[in-house]
Order: structure tokens, then sequence, then C-alpha cells
């Protein structure tokens, strides 16, 4: 069978390959912690859950418009506008199947051979992904741990030349936690006009952000409304992984090919799972803040913990649910590391080369679980660290 040679140039994501061996692992009875996949353990809010099965019972069970229903587009572009201040109308907005498909109806629709597209370094690997299956060239921003994993201005800037097309962001970011400044956002917004660039503001975590730190939209910055495709949805904030629903922000000569592109794919989001996210938007914030402050007890435990172990680094997450320590001291590498955690110690992670060259010695893990699980698989990375050194 003769396989396209653009299929070549797509990776893979690590996190579900750890999963399958986790799970491989629990078929012979063992049992795993399970730090490796970016799922909040917590149950979609109650309001949330009436409201899909409201419009199933309502008969919300066929086909609905590409772009999205009516009443979600406006509710989250009511929401772009109160809360990350960005001017936005229903027809700026397409929802769809989850976030992952925004990226890559994105970067299909934008990029192409000869084109140059920077995106973050260790970053989402779908990114890279995605442009190298367009045949554009993919080219790394640095984050270094040095800066605490943030963007570089100068050194972003000495990437872009006459062939760059589009700037990816994630803020809070994936893999480390990073939240871009205000400042920086600025910054990257002259460099965009002055060069005619567009963006891909990738904020997902948006809701996760901890010790008082802003989050802002770039594209709610001056000129910025024009330049940038802002990505958000469901899975984190609000507990709805499986109802796959994410939704863009986009300058209106880009919805037209985007809804076309997803015509072709999956024709239109869920339609009842779309009651359940204007739900979601509408209703109480209560389930938020209650996951949130939990997600910031549990960093405080996970960060503190692994800071005590000796030949073990780790940065100060300001957002999202993951840490990013540095284990590069401990003299093996982060994929070693990583399969002898899960064999040895039944603790799975990522490991940081997953998501780009620049997250090489460190590993990801997802506090999205429970407290005491986290608890236990402190204590079982130390032991296996301990036991490593000997």
């Amino acid at each position: 069978m003769k396989i396209a040679q653009a299929m070549n140039r797509l990776g893979t994501e690590t996190a579900f390959e750890v999963l399958v061996r986790a799970r491989a692992l629990e078929a012979q009875g063992k049992n795993v912690i399970h730090l490796e996949i970016g799922e909040p353990d917590f149950t979609t809010p109650s309001n949330i859950i009436e409201a899909g099965v409201a419009a199933l019972r309502a008969g919300h069970t066929h086909y609905g418009p590409s772009a999205g229903l009516p009443a979600l587009r406006k509710e989250i572009a009511k929401q772009a506008s109160a809360f990350r201040g960005i001017d936005v109308s229903p027809d700026n907005i397409v929802v769809t199947t989850g976030a992952k498909p925004i990226m890559f109806y994105t970067i299909l629709a934008l990029g192409e051979p000869g084109d140059e597209i920077i995106y973050p370094n260790p970053g989402f690997p779908i990114y890279e992904s995605m442009i190298n299956y367009t045949g554009a060239k993919a080219v790394p921003a640095p984050l270094r741990e040095s800066k605490n994993f943030r963007l570089d201005v100068e050194e972003l800037a000495g990437l872009v030349n006459d062939r760059t097309t589009l700037i990816i962001l994630n803020s809070p970011q994936n893999p480390t936690g990073a939240v871009i400044r205000r400042e920086t956002l600025s910054a990257i917004a002259e460099m965009a006009a002055r060069h005619n660039l567009l963006v891909i503001s990738d904020e997902i975590y948006e809701k996760l952000i901890y010790d008082g730190r802003e989050h802002v939209s770039i594209g709610a910055l001056p000129g910025m409304r024009e330049r940038t495709i802002t990505i958000n949805g469901f899975s984190k904030a609000y507990s709805m992984t499986g109802w796959r629903l994410g939704y863009l922000a986009a300058p209106r000569e880009l919805v037209a090919p985007m809804v076309k592109i997803r015509e072709f794919m999956t024709s239109c989001p869920n339609t009842f799972a779309q009651h359940g996210a204007v739900a979601a938007l509408a209703g109480p914030r209560e389930p938020v803040a209650r996951m949130h402050a939990e997600f910031a007890r549990r960093r405080a435990l996970v960060v503190g913990r692994l800071s005590q172990i000796d030949g073990v680094s780790c940065v100060m997450p300001g957002g999202a649910f993951y840490a990013f320590p540095n284990v590069s001291a401990l003299g093996c590498a982060d994929v070693e590391f990583a399969a002898g955690l899960l064999e040895q110690e039944r603790v799975a992670v990522v490991p940081g080369s997953a998501f780009g060259e620049n997250g090489s010695g460190h590993i990801r893990i997802s506090y999205a679980t429970a407290y005491d699980q986290l608890d236990e698989a402190m204590m079982r990375i130390e032991r296996f660290v301990r036991a490593s050194r000997r």
C-alpha cells in the first residue's frame, strides 16, 4: 500500500503513547498513577450535563450549522468581548469538534511550501507536526528554563524574515505552564504589524492562571484583532474533554475557509453538546473557581516536593496544570527516565523531548489528578531518583 508522503511529516502525541503503555501495565494488575494526560479529573459541572441531557430529550440530535449553533457563537462572542477585551461578533466565531482541529484547519489554511511559521519549543507537538504537514518550514522559538520558559522577544525577532507568515503563541503554555506577560505580547503585536504577520494564540488554559497573574489576549491589543486567530475550548476549564468542543475567533475573511474545511471533515460540531457549552459559558462560575483552587493546591504540592529531590529542579508554573521539572542532572536521558519511572515505580509521565528539542532533559507532569494520588506519585518519584543515584 502506498501511503502519502505528507503522512511521514506528522509526528505523534507522546502522552497518548505513554497512556497505552500504562494501560497495558494496569491490565496486568499493576497500580499505575497517571500523570501523563492533560485531562482534568473533575466531573463536568452538573448544570452543563443537565443542559446537554435536556437538549437530547428535546430532539437536538441532528445536523447543525457548520460554523456552530448561533446561540453558542453569540455567547462566545459575548464572553470574548467581556472577559478578553476582544471586540468580535458571532460572525467571527467558528465552533469545532475540539480545539485540536482548529490548529489543523488554521495552519492548513495559512501554511504552504516556502512559508516559515514560528512556534514555541518546547510546545504542544501538534504545532510542529501540522506546519510540517503543509510543507511550510517549522521554525522553533526556544523557551528556556533560565528565563522561566518565557519567550525572549529579541530572540523571536531574530527568527522573523521575509518568508515568515505566522507566529504561534500559547499562554498559559503546555508543557511548561509559563504565562506570557502583557509587555511581551505588546512587543510581539508591534512586530506582527511591522512585518505583516498573522498570530495564532492558543488560550485553552486561560482560566487556569495563578498568583494573581492576569490573562492577556493578544487579539485585544491595538491593531491585532484583524491579525489574530484566537483558539479556545471547553475541555480544560470546564472538564469537558469528552464533549469535544473548541472554537476560534478569527478575522471574517478567514472564517469562510475555516468553515469550508470543517464541512469536508466533520460537517458540524456535536449539536446537543453545544447546548451544554452555552450553559458552561452562561452558567455559574463556582465550579470553575473550585477547580482552579484545587489545581493551585496540587501545584504547590508537586513543585514543593519535586524541589526537595536531590538532582531535580522545577520552575513554578504560572498557569495550566503542568509542571516541567529538570531531571538532566540525574545522568540519563528524559526518555529513559520516563520509561524507567513507569516500569519500576508505575508512575506515567511524558519525556520533555516529546515537546521538542528544547524540552530535552525534562519531564512533563500533569497534576490534573487527585491530591492523594499526587502525594503518592511524588513519593514514588523520590524513591526512583534515590535508587537511580546509587
